[in-house]
Parts: structure tokens; C-alpha cells; sequence
């Protein structure tokens, strides 16, 4: 059946209202898309440049992390964050991304006031963070310390002999791929990680005892891989004072003039998302949607992968104790 000229034109009107409509729906999504990224950016060109505290939080294993390098960097150039919070709850992590870590909050420090905020727990490489500081904050029961750098591997040469199976390797030398979890490891293989391990540990008590001030001999008395309660580590010249965030206000006011009403505005990496790691990630979006059972399990997964860190750590790791 043919169309006549009306109802060719009548078509050929709605085909341009419904691409009217397509682009403005376009425009908005861009405009909303622009919105989000707005508010997860505190400081750019299109986001707030009110004076405030600028607070980082660092929560979790530490490992290297190029948007947390970048959150930083943008934190020190800032010109309306008058000072830094890094609020810590971490059992530490990986010895390189402590490193990273300190590095990258002493640079901070050098063009503003960074204080460390020891929540539950500052371990190992949290604590390393925390050193960072000019001054450090803790509650009389958080969990500091565990001044050390620790590498573990496991030997399942026996149960597989006990099953009957056999490893060959091929190697440039007796001490490549050492230690392998294939075969027994030998003197020289553990002498070559010790010495791995103590070139890292005597960098950690350089740390310890420079930022605290302290001689060589305190610094490795303290640094014996313990962990301390705040009030411990007041005592040893491990922290500054306890408290809270009244107890950060404080120090900001009374030593660099900074109003103690001032904002206090939390930073995150750079996304909606804020940085999460891929299970973290699902896991947040599992909760935004209900799913609260499979949000709880993929918490347990991300915990799981603290065993799964490669390489020399600075990190608390209790066990279970049982009876």
C-alpha cells in the first residue's frame, strides 16, 4: 500500500522530534555525568575552593596505588586545603607501598601541616604512614607498632612426595626462583633473604628514628615487630597525644594558627567510585542494590587477599588463637 504526501511528511516530522529529543537526553546524561564528577572532585575547576581541612582516609592493605598518588599530589598543590588529616585504620601492607605511601605524604608536609589520625589500628606500614606525619594522634586503645618487614613462602615439597609427584627445574643459578615452594630451601637461599629483609627492616628504623627523633639504639629497642596500644606508644615517643579529631583541631590551632571551626572535608581518589579495587567495587554496588548477603560475601573475599600480598610486607597479621 502506498503513503501519500502527508503522511510521508507526517513521518518524516516525528522521525526529527524523536532526534530532537535523543540529543537532549544526551545533553543531559552529559550534564549529569559532569554533576557526578564534580562532586567526587573537591578541588578543580568545577568543584568547591571554599578554605578547608583536607582529610585522606587510608584504610585497608597498602599497596602501590597511582589514583591515591595522584589524590595526593593534588591535595599539596591545593591552595584551599589548609592542612591535611590522614585518617589510618590499616595492619600495613606491602613494604613498596609503604614506602610510596610516606614519600608521597612528606611532600605534602613540606608546603602544609599533615597530621596522622590512628584510628583501630596503624601497623607496620600503617604505622610507616603515620611517621609521615608532623604529629600523630591515637586513641589510648589503638593498635600501633609492629615496627618490621616480614617475606613468607611455604614448603609442599613433603606432600608432594607423599602423592607422588615430582618437580624438575631448569636454572641459571642455585639461587634463582629462591625461595620455591617445591622444594626444601637451603642455607644460602635464606641467608640471601635475610639479607633482603634487614636491608628493609634497617630503612624502617631509619624512618622510625628520624621523624621521632630518636637514637639508633630506642629505635631498635622499640622496633622489635611488637605492637603497642596508644598509650604504650605515647609513652615511648611512638605518637604525640591522644584523642581524637578535637585532639587534631587542637594541635592545628594552637601550632600553625588554623580555626579550630574550620571544614573538615574528606578527599577520595578520583571517580565516583572512589578508587575501589574490582571486589570492593561490586561489593558497593551489591549493597546500593539490596543484595546484602552477597555484599557481606565479597567483603570476606577482599579480606582473604590480604594473605595473597607477594613480595617483602610491613603488615600485622594476627591469628586465630584457639584453646
Amino acid at each position: 500500500m502506498s503513503l501519500d504526501a502527508d503522511q510521508i511528511l507526517d513521518r518524516r516530522r516525528l522521525r526529527r522530534k524523536l532526534s530532537f529529543w535523543r540529543v537532549v537526553a544526551f545533553v543531559l546524561a552529559g550534564v549529569a555525568l559532569v554533576a557526578l564528577v564534580a562532586v567526587s572532585m573537591p578541588d578543580t575547576e568545577i568543584g568547591s575552593r571554599k578554605a578547608h581541612i583536607a582529610r585522606l582516609a587510608i584504610d585497608g592493605i597498602i599497596v602501590e596505588n597511582r589514583d591515591l598518588q595522584k589524590l595526593l599530589e593534588r591535595i599539596e598543590k591545593s591552595g584551599s586545603a589548609r592542612a591535611l588529616i590522614v585518617s589510618i585504620n590499616s595492619p600495613g601492607g606491602t613494604t613498596a607501598g609503604s614506602e610510596a605511601l610516606y614519600e608521597a605524604l612528606r611532600k605534602v608536609a613540606a608546603r602544609k601541616p599533615v597530621v596522622a589520625q590512628i584510628g583501630t589500628v596503624a601497623a607496620s606500614g600503617g604505622y610507616a604512614a603515620a611517621i609521615a606525619a608532623d604529629h600523630i594522634v591515637a586513641r589510648r586503645t589503638s593498635i600501633t607498632g609492629s615496627i618490621g618487614v616480614l617475606f613468607q613462602w611455604a614448603d609442599v615439597s613433603e606432600l608432594l612426595s607423599d602423592i607422588g609427584v615430582e618437580v624438575d627445574t631448569v636454572k641459571s643459578g642455585p639461587l634463582k626462583a629462591e625461595p620455591n615452594p617445591f622444594e626444601p630451601t637451603s642455607q644460602e637461599a635464606r641467608a640471601a633473604i635475610q639479607a633482603l629483609v634487614l636491608d628493609s627492616y634497617d630503612w624502617f628504623i631509619g624512618l622510625v628514628a628520624e621523624r621521632r627523633n630518636l637514637d639508633m639504639a630506642t629505635a631498635r629497642r622499640v622496633s622489635d615487630g611488637r605492637i603497642y596500644t596508644g598509650g604504650q606508644a605515647l609513652a615511648l615517643g611512638l605518637i604525640d597525644a591522644i584523642g581524637g579529631e578535637d585532639a587534631v583541631r587542637d594541635y592545628l590551632a594552637s601550632t600553625h594558627n588554623i580555626d579550630r571551626d574550620l571544614e573538615i572535608r574528606d578527599w577520595t581518589p578520583d571517580g565516583p567510585l572512589g578508587g575501589l579495587g574490582l571486589v570492593e567495587t561490586v561489593a558497593a554496588i551489591a549493597r546500593l542494590a539490596g543484595l546484602d548477603k552477597l555484599a557481606a560475601a565479597l567483603a570476606r573475599l577482599h579480606h582473604l587477599q590480604i594473605g595473597a600480598l607477594d613480595g617483602l610486607v610491613s603488615l600485622w597479621q594476627p591469628q586465630n588463637i584457639e584453646k
